[in-house]
């Protein structure tokens, strides 16, 4: 899978963090690794004009997304259509992130921006993947999925991280030391 991470909202967002959800999602949610995902994180300015011309609704919004083809018809999910085109890379969409609606969005929900902006970024694959909630079935059917994969995502990354550390912790205990082992020291030559 293809994530492609511009940043121009002047925010500093741990990118890699945003394309690790980004990917686990879309594992989770059966997308072909051939698909190419853009993320693009920008200032409450600019998601507010987005939010105008593209939804007619002032001000900025915390995430937009917009699908470049139907997912199920185009083969980027595992059991899409038998007779779609499975050539290349296709592209799935983009997600409009804006890291200053997320911030107060974290502030009244008593958690990190980064966990605001890896909720927004699982919401925006699955509008990529035609999950909406505008109707009350489609919504609890849409966040229940979005608190799973959110739940399973920071599991996995809490174990490791904790590998991580565990790893850093046997290296300065022992001395650097790799996978097989000790090293001889030779003279080189």
């Amino acid at each position: 899978m293809g994530i492609e991470i511009a940043n121009e909202s002047g925010t500093a967002i741990p990118e890699v963090s945003i394309a690790a959800a980004a990917r686990f999602a879309m594992e989770r949610l059966g997308v072909s690794p051939l698909a190419e995902l853009s993320v693009l994180l920008v200032s409450s300015g600019v998601m507010a004009d987005l939010h105008q011309r593209w939804m007619d609704l002032p001000g900025p919004t915390d995430v937009m997304a917009f699908p470049m083809e139907d997912a199920a018809e185009s083969g980027l999910l595992a059991g899409g259509r038998p007779d779609s085109p499975s050539g290349g890379p296709a592209l799935l969409g983009d997600i409009v992130l804006c890291p200053e609606v997320a911030t107060e969005q974290a502030a009244a929900a008593g958690h990190a921006l980064l966990d605001e902006l890896h909720l927004l970024t699982v919401h925006g694959v699955l509008h990529l993947l035609g999950y909406d909630h505008a109707e009350p079935a489609e919504e609890r059917e849409m966040f229940a999925l979005q608190d799973g994969i959110l739940g399973e995502f920071r599991r996995a990354d809490l174990a490791s991280r904790r590998r991580s550390a565990e790893r850093d912790a046997d290296t300065r205990l022992l001395g650097v030391v790799g996978l097989d082992g000790p090293q001889e020291s030779r003279p080189p030559g």
